[in-house]
């Protein structure tokens, strides 16, 4: 695939609309059907497959009704720290941890054990 941050934001909107309605059609399901079966509207169905803006939660909607909520995973799984960023993260988080100034105690004053 082509580098998507070559990609402006139309261009990204129209390809996963044109991908879905692909999707779609090769369940021979009508756009009634996958708004009935996602809960939204047909004109949210028709704009995202002309390529124009839908919220989010109707989009996740969407691909959960036509089975392709797989795509989100990424955006879902928790990140796995190796070692290398563990000790990084850990040493940062004590470089930030507050540091009190020790109780200040004057000095004794000296005093001559003999007298002159």
């Amino acid at each position: 695939m082509d580098n998507v941050y070559g990609f402006s934001d139309l261009d990204i909107l129209s390809r996963i609309g044109k991908h879905l309605q692909k999707s779609r059609l090769k369940q021979d399901m009508p756009q009634q059907e996958l708004a009935r079966r996602a809960g939204v509207s047909l004109s949210t169905i028709s704009r995202l497959e002309d390529g124009k803006s839908v919220s989010f939660e109707k989009l996740v909607r969407i691909l959960r009704a036509i089975g392709k909520l797989e795509v989100l995973i990424p955006l879902v799984e928790d990140e796995v720290m190796g070692p290398q960023e563990y000790y990084k993260f850990v040493t940062l988080l004590k470089s930030k941890e507050r540091k009190r100034a020790s109780k200040y105690i004057p000095p004794k004053k000296f005093q001559a054990d003999s007298t002159w």
